[in-house]
């Protein structure tokens, strides 16, 4: 299949899969309008998050990395009604907008959006898992303190999902220097080398990181 066929082929999933409805559409125009960087999940990446999740009955999950809430939203709508999403943002004005989304979309009381560095975070949210999942699209530096997290707060049969598992192709440079290509490096060969970990990048956006936990 060359490069053409696969565009084709995304197109077909995004459509016959993965349709965006009303709230999200807007939330995207909303994110571009506020000056947002593109670099947001897209729409077949929200639906596989969506089946992980089904597949392993999540009910709480945390996410590193909530950008404007259009990762939060797919998420959300794939937990039951006593689950609960809690995302964690660096910057105050996209937790704002995320907040108004998760709210067009009737999510309000499944998304807990917590303020602040990731990394200062996490260890006050150790008493709120373990979580059944969690999906890591912050910082690419902190990839791998981020994995180390994961190892004791995520259950067993638990997921660790993480977003941009290839960066643009970065991964194969290995002379770099830059401390998010390095970081993202790391992860993977973690999470490929940890017996705790069964684990896969799946092909897809930026490549998409799967681990279950053991």
């Amino acid at each position: 299949m060359d490069d053409r066929e696969r565009e084709r082929c995304l197109r077909y999933v995004e459509k016959l899969f993965a349709a965006e409805d009303g709230v999200l559409e807007e939330l995207q125009l909303a994110a571009s309008q506020a000056g947002l960087p593109p670099i947001s999940i897209d729409r077949a990446e929200g639906k596989l998050l969506q089946v992980l999740l089904r597949a392993v009955s999540a009910k709480r999950v945390l996410e590193l990395g909530t950008l404007g809430g259009y990762s939060a939203v797919w998420m959300a709508r794939a937990l039951p009604e006593n689950g609960l999403l809690i995302t964690v943002e660096l910057d105050p004005e996209r937790s704002r907008l995320a907040r108004q989304f998760v709210a067009r979309a009737g999510l309000g009381e499944r998304v807990s959006i917590r303020v602040g560095r990731a990394i200062e975070l996490l260890p006050g949210l150790v008493e709120e898992g373990p979580f059944d999942a969690v999906f890591i699209d912050a910082d690419k530096e902190s990839y791998p303190l981020y994995l180390e997290w994961c190892r004791a707060n995520v259950r067993a049969g638990g997921l660790v999902i993480a977003d941009n598992a290839f960066k643009k192709g970065q991964v194969l440079d290995s002379g770099t220097q830059d401390p998010g290509v390095l970081g993202i490096q790391e992860f993977n060969r973690r999470l490929a080398s940890d017996p705790q970990f069964t684990s896969i990048v799946v092909p897809i956006h930026d490549g998409v990181a799967i681990a279950v936990v053991s």
